[in-house]
């Protein structure tokens, strides 16, 4: 055991670990691993979204808070196991629940506060949205958010020089790029599976469709650069080590992989990012995903289309409301043979 413990010390002091970070709904958490991929410290952060003005919300404050609260703890993880503090790592990852709404101007200023995945606030731009398109838009996604404001006449979106999401800020702030991962962009705006871009034809029609409106800015100017799994994505600066960490222990110059969503992470997590597989993930919403062969055929409503981290296409089943209204009354049970979807492990355990 000591032996162990002087073997992750070690591998701490020379920078070799690697963090991931996820913002959820309900808890920020983060863990490090060592080079086998085997966690040796984690840190977690409780918040809750606040409803103000009729929108479900986090201030920047609640997000840097609980940002820098989580890797605090971390931190205080790693000197109560292994004695030594945490100046260097190798590779940090950020996700966060997806979709949603954050428009910058140009001198990167929050122009409204954060419009999370949990409002149903854009059912005409939906609808719209999806027979312009002949692709489905959920309620939730990015640009159903930004044609909705556009609907209402909001004076904000003249201003709109950027837009993304919350995995995209935070990384955005810590290394200067303006980047998402293929997986969670595809929760902003539907995804060209062939080029791994954002869909350049629907942009266009997107473009046509407001140009009545006058806005300064064309869709493709304000979106992000997508990447895909792999990539370079940027490193942490000076200014987003202090942000993450002011007590100033962490140096800056750490590896960032390109930021990706809830969803993304959870196939990971699962190993089910090859085609012909597929993983539930029940918790603040709930949703089933399948990893797709091919497109398609038509528009379903009842199906979300998203990618993997490396822009295969995948069918998602989703729901808003799950754990936060089933968290007091659930125990811990194992999922029965006469109430499993077929082909499904009989193991499963549901926690």
């Amino acid at each position: 055991m000591d032996d162990r413990i002087n073997q992750i010390r070690k591998m701490i002091e020379e920078g070799k670990a690697a963090a991931g970070i996820e913002l959820g709904s309900t808890r920020i958490k983060t863990v490090l691993i060592d080079e086998n991929h085997v966690p040796v410290a984690s840190g977690s952060y409780d918040w809750e979204n606040r409803f103000e003005n009729n929108i479900w919300t986090y201030s920047l404050e609640d997000i840097w808070g609980g940002l820098q609260e989580c890797y605090q703890d971390l931190q205080s993880d790693v000197m109560r196991q292994y004695g030594v503090p945490l100046t260097k790592i190798g590779a940090i990852g950020f996700s966060a629940m997806m979709h949603g709404y954050m428009a910058f101007n140009q001198e990167g200023e929050l122009l409204v506060p954060f419009r999370t995945w949990r409002n149903t606030i854009t059912e005409q731009a939906s609808e719209e949205l999806t027979e312009l398109f002949s692709y489905h838009i959920p309620q939730r996604w990015s640009i159903a958010h930004l044609y909705q404001a556009i609907l209402n006449g909001e004076e904000h979106v003249r201003e709109v020089a950027f837009q993304t999401t919350l995995a995209g800020y935070i990384h955005w702030k810590l290394t200067g790029r303006k980047v998402l991962g293929v997986g969670e962009a595809s929760g902003m705006f539907p995804i060209d599976i062939h080029t791994k871009q954002f869909n350049t034809h629907m942009i266009q029609q997107f473009d046509e469709k407001i140009a009545p409106y006058g806005f300064p800015w064309k869709l493709e100017e304000i979106l992000p650069q997508v990447l895909v799994a792999g990539e370079e994505a940027g490193t942490l600066t000076e200014e987003g080590a202090r942000l993450l960490d002011p007590s100033g222990q962490l140096q800056a110059g750490v590896l960032l992989c390109p930021p990706e969503g809830d969803a993304g992470t959870g196939m990971a997590a699962t190993n089910s990012v090859a085609r012909r597989t597929g993983n539930v993930s029940a918790g603040t919403s709930v949703f089933a995903m399948i990893v797709l062969e091919k497109e398609l055929s038509k528009v379903y409503p009842e199906i979300d289309l998203v990618t993997t981290p490396s822009g295969d296409l995948v069918g998602m089943v989703h729901c808003n409301n799950c754990t936060s209204g089933t968290a007091a009354a659930c125990l811990p049970t194992t999922i029965s043979p006469g109430n499993i979807l077929p082909g499904l492990r009989r193991d499963v355990r549901c926690l």
